[in-house]
């Protein structure tokens, strides 16, 4: 009993799965900055504040995968948790930015078509979790996911950004609209495979 609660905590409490917590922790703080200065009328600064956390929190999205890679330290938790952290933080920025009035119109209808893909494909690996069927991430998914992550980036910059470079907020748009076509695409392409499989196990 003793060994197995040791063996299990270095794949806990490894690097990879530690960038992966922070990334996590990182939701709120980043949140929190929007909300104090979108909604509360606080300091433009704090925007910059919440941009630098973002990216932290977008580097470490890399280095998770590539440490656990090179230091043999994959797990079931992390490959669990890694998109988790991914949806979370990607969910609760288009939220966010949607309530500071940055997302608006139009463009409300590239948020919800993330989210509604993102919920669409957690359902489904959850559910051929279940049938222990695997769904690889293709690489087209996670060129979508950086491009989610460079547009909510440039959005949350927002008119702290618009002070620098007039254009900030039109590029972060222009590439929420991108990644949500690559998301239509992406979406569909699991939901082919998943489908694929719930039809074989309602024929066996």
């Amino acid at each position: 009993m003793n060994m197995a609660t040791t063996r299990g905590q270095p794949k806990t409490l490894s690097l990879p799965n530690i960038l992966t917590y922070a990334r996590i922790a990182a939701i709120p703080v980043v949140v929190g900055c929007i909300y104090v200065q979108a909604i509360m009328d606080g300091p433009l600064w704090l925007r910059w504040v919440a941009v630098a956390i973002f990216i932290a929190a977008g580097i470490t999205d890399y280095l998770d995968g590539y440490y656990a890679r090179i230091w043999n330290q994959q797990s079931a938790f992390g490959r669990m948790l890694d998109p988790i952290a991914d949806k979370l933080l990607v969910a609760s920025c288009l939220l966010m930015l949607a309530a500071d009035g940055i997302i608006h119109g139009w463009t409300l209808w590239a948020a919800i078509v993330i989210l509604c893909r993102e919920i669409l494909v957690s359902g489904l690996r959850e559910y051929l979790a279940g049938l222990r069927v695997s769904v690889p991430v293709t690489k087209l998914a996670k060129w979508k996911t950086t491009a989610q992550l460079v547009a909510i980036g440039f959005l949350l910059a927002g008119e702290a950004g618009d002070q620098v470079v007039p254009v900030v907020t039109a590029i972060g748009l222009l590439l929420l609209w991108i990644s949500a076509i690559v998301t239509i695409y992406t979406g569909y392409d699991y939901f082919r495979a998943g489908i694929h499989h719930l039809i074989k196990e309602d024929e066996g």
